[in-house]
């Protein structure tokens, strides 16, 4: 109790110091910009996703093919400077992948004891995804076949043959995209553990096996972790909380780190640059979602599952990013896309035979523009950019909003000059 109300005074401490010293907001980010534009990486993310859906098709969970994609997921780490660890485990029917993992200390943040002192202690934030992808096995079939009836022909003629550009090609190129603009950002407070899951198909089996190589005390540390999954593909992008943000009283400890999303996106420019927009769910259909036979408010949630499960079901914050269409009156209808040229599969790309990268292409890849009416090309026509380049940047500036158990080391010491302030107001005068 006591350390709560300490909490909470330094809080209210901090406000106030950032309300009356508004310059200290943006000097705490220690960021060194290279660029006028945020979010402004280029194609590199874009050009991954497709090289990984070229070169690596097949990479189902536990596959060759999943293998080669680790190996160039880690090639493509070393080459930004960082020495990834390689964790390999089994899956519960005993065949092995691998996940790839960077470790980022931050500087930490300042936490209040029971007797109202402090202590640094580093807290830790997980941004993660899978990179292996799978039909569902009611397309298998289909999908053979097509393969087998189109060897001859050419790829333009070629409708579907399935390679996961969205699913999960997409989120890997943004995970690496974001390791690549963090190298930018100076003294974060958070240690940072970027995490390239293997055999996410196969019910999350990697983000499991992470999070069990954690000692109680690492887990005790996390403070959100951010998932990104199938950028490509959905209508729009949504960033969502997780289902235990439906636990009594839980609802904005579980969902703050959403709120600072949102807040990232809509306080920088990416609208306006990008045409890029981030939404939330809000259906607000009533329904069991967590079956505890109580019905609940379908909204700030996915219906989709993916490895921010894992962290979800241990009480951990997560923000989950991924395309989607949540503008539907009943969760049946609820769909990835609404656009009428992807409704062979009632509008799913996900694990069907559409999520395959020139077809993606030939649909939603639309030529360069002017976004600013200057008379000069400004803006990329490429959707899948666009996405893996904003959520990237969304990410890492979500970090920047610090965390509610801490303070940063300038926080800390602005509050110190504070209290030393107010003790030398208060005490009586000797004149």
């Amino acid at each position: 109790m006591r350390k709560s109300i300490v909490r909470k005074i330094i809080a209210a401490a901090v406000c106030s110091m950032f309300l009356v010293q508004p310059v200290l907001l943006t000097s705490c980010k220690g960021k060194e910009k290279s660029t006028e534009k945020p979010a402004d990486y280029g194609s590199y993310g874009s050009d991954i996703a497709r090289e990984i859906a070229a070169k690596y098709p097949d990479r189902e969970a536990y596959s060759n093919g999943e293998a080669q994609t680790g190996a160039y997921i880690e090639e493509k780490i070393k080459e930004l400077g960082y020495q990834p660890e390689a964790q390999s485990f089994q899956g519960p029917d005993g065949r092995t992948s691998k996940n790839y993992i960077v470790r980022v200390e931050g500087t930490g943040f300042y936490c209040a004891n029971e007797d109202g002192s402090f202590e640094l202690e580093h807290r830790v934030a997980v941004i993660g995804t899978h990179y292996d992808a799978a039909l569902l096995s009611d397309y298998y079939e289909e999908e053979t076949e097509d393969e087998e009836d189109y060897e001859d022909e050419e790829p333009s003629e070629i409708k579907y043959r399935f390679d996961g550009i969205s699913d999960n090609a997409s989120g890997t190129a943004c995970i690496l995209t974001a390791l690549k603009a963090f190298k930018d950002y100076k003294n974060v407070a958070y240690d940072v553990w970027f995490v390239f899951f293997g055999a996410g198909t196969d019910n999350f089996s990697g983000a499991e096996a992470f999070y069990q190589s954690l000692s109680s005390e690492e887990q005790k540390l996390i403070d959100v972790m951010y998932d990104v999954d199938s950028l490509y593909a959905g209508d729009k992008v949504y960033a969502s909380s997780g289902y235990k943000s439906l636990v009594p009283d839980k609802k904005y400890e579980m969902r703050r780190k959403l709120y600072q999303a949102y807040d990232v996106c809509f306080s920088n420019t990416l609208y306006t640059n990008y045409g890029f927009d981030l939404y939330y769910n809000e259906s607000g259909i009533k329904t069991d979602i967590d079956d505890d036979g109580v019905s609940d408010i379908f909204k700030e949630m996915p219906k989709t599952a993916s490895d921010f499960s894992v962290f979800d079901e241990r009480m951990i914050p997560v923000v989950y990013f991924e395309s989607y269409e949540y503008n539907f009156t009943s969760m049946s209808q609820m769909k990835e896309t609404k656009n009428l040229s992807l409704q062979d599969f009632d509008g799913n790309v996900r694990r069907t035979p559409s999520d395959c990268s020139f077809f993606l292409d030939s649909v939603l890849l639309d030529d360069d523009y002017d976004r600013n009416g200057d008379g000069e090309i400004d803006c990329s026509g490429d959707r899948l950019q666009i996405r893996i380049n904003c959520v990237a940047f969304i990410i890492i500036e979500s970090l920047l909003k610090g965390s509610d158990k801490g303070m940063t080391p300038s926080q800390y010491e602005e509050y110190r000059v504070e209290q030393t302030k107010q003790t030398y107001s208060s005490e009586p005068s000797l004149v």
